[in-house]
């Protein structure tokens, strides 16, 4: 489909750089904007909560400074992750950020962003809504939201469960409008493959954890360099919500990734005060970790990945199949 015109015009590689928790700050949502593909920042990221205000204004200027000093390269927009739960007791504050900062694109998760949706379609911005099933994407969609963002299975963080493969099909079965697909992608190849499934935009988030601009530490980076897919764990233990994480990191706090606790019945999305004390030491990571090694500046990583994309073009190109 068509991108809304927000993005036409503004992306080197259809690429959305996930928020990620804890990873993402200021410098790593510049990097990748000015690089060409829109970053992304949870707003519970900012600690204290005043603190968002500073770190959007701090991303529109150091962007617009690069357009003007860059005016033939495209600058990304960025975009803010809401959390939209009873959990989150600041979602009315940092929304009201996101409003008088006028964010280009807001990223819900978990609940249906019904009162969101207008605040930010009022000055222009448009929204986009993390599903895992054909029922959260219908509910989204009565909600008004831009587009999807499909979490499917092996993706970092609150991943899903069902295939791209089958979950792209059925969204696009009643759904013809902007879908980014999540799970898994660390190469260009990944993105082509995300285009070619139905999806518009390739979602990544583990590969850039991996950066210089990245908030996590270097035991955190390295971790990810030296993993493969099957150092990966699904659990809702951590967040009262299923993911990924990395199982080194697992046993690093003492616990058995293959005999975690079962959770506790009807348990949701917990607040950060409320998780175990060993939560800041479990660290997420999706099953394209295996694809990644090296640290390098995000510059970097996404000239890769357009290299990576363009050659997948060309071979498929080069395959000469006829019917």
């Amino acid at each position: 489909m068509a991108l809304p015109m927000v993005l036409r015009g503004r992306l080197s590689l259809p690429v959305i750089g996930a928020p990620m928790f804890l990873i993402s700050g200021p410098e790593l949502v510049i990097a990748q904007c000015t690089s060409g593909i829109i970053g992304s920042i949870p707003s519970l990221n900012a600690r204290p909560p005043e603190l968002l205000d500073a770190w959007l204004r701090q991303i529109t200027a150091a962007c617009t400074a690069y357009a003007a000093a860059h005016p033939g390269d495209p600058v990304a927009p960025h975009a803010v992750n809401l959390i939209v739960n009873k959990a989150n007791a600041r979602l009315e504050h940092d929304l009201e950020v996101v409003v008088a900062n006028r964010v280009p694109v807001v990223i819900t998760s978990l609940s249906a962003p019904d009162d969101i949706v207008p605040r930010i379609h009022a000055y222009g911005g448009i929204v986009l809504h993390d599903v895992i099933s054909t029922r959260h994407a219908q509910r989204a969609l009565k909600a008004g939201v831009d587009g999807l963002i499909l979490v499917c299975a092996g993706a970092g963080g609150h991943a899903g469960t069902l295939s791209p493969f089958a979950l792209v099909s059925e969204v696009r079965a009643f759904y013809d409008g902007l879908i980014a697909l999540s799970g898994a992608m660390s190469t260009g190849s990944g993105i082509l493959a995300a285009q070619a499934m139905g999806a518009d935009l390739a979602y990544i988030g583990t590969r850039f954890i991996a950066t210089c601009e990245s908030n996590a530490g270097d035991a955190y980076k390295s971790m990810i360099v030296d993993a493969s897919a099957a150092d990966i764990v699904y659990t809702p233990l951590f967040s009262g919500v299923h993911g990924n994480y990395l199982k080194p990191s697992v046993v690093a706090a003492g616990l058995d990734p293959d005999n975690l606790p079962a959770p506790e019945p009807g348990a949701s999305y917990r607040r950060r005060d409320d998780r175990p004390p060993a939560w800041k030491t479990i660290w997420g990571a999706g099953q394209g970790v295996g694809a990644i090694d090296a640290v390098e500046p995000v510059a970097t990583v996404v000239a890769r990945l357009r290299s990576e994309y363009d050659a997948a073009r060309r071979a498929l190109a080069a395959t000469g199949y006829k019917e």
